[in-house]
């Protein structure tokens, strides 16, 4: 029984650490400026955030990268 709580417990911890959002932070720099915004969210969410801006970006020559 005692086996089978700790296993649940260790499970439960798990879990609860893989779905944490934290502040990610995606940096610009195009035309020779650079400029951030940082976000609260998952990490998945936070690249396809930052791989988004990164492509519009590209159009002006510049390129975007998460931190």
């Amino acid at each position: 029984m005692k086996k089978k709580l700790l296993f649940a417990a260790v499970i439960a911890i798990v879990a609860s650490l893989s779905s944490c959002t934290k502040d990610y932070t995606c940096e610009c720099t195009v035309l020779g400026f650079t400029s951030s915004e940082t976000q609260n969210m998952k990490k998945k969410d936070a690249k396809e955030w930052c791989d988004e801006a990164n492509t519009n970006a590209e159009v002006w020559g510049g390129s975007c990268s998460l931190q």
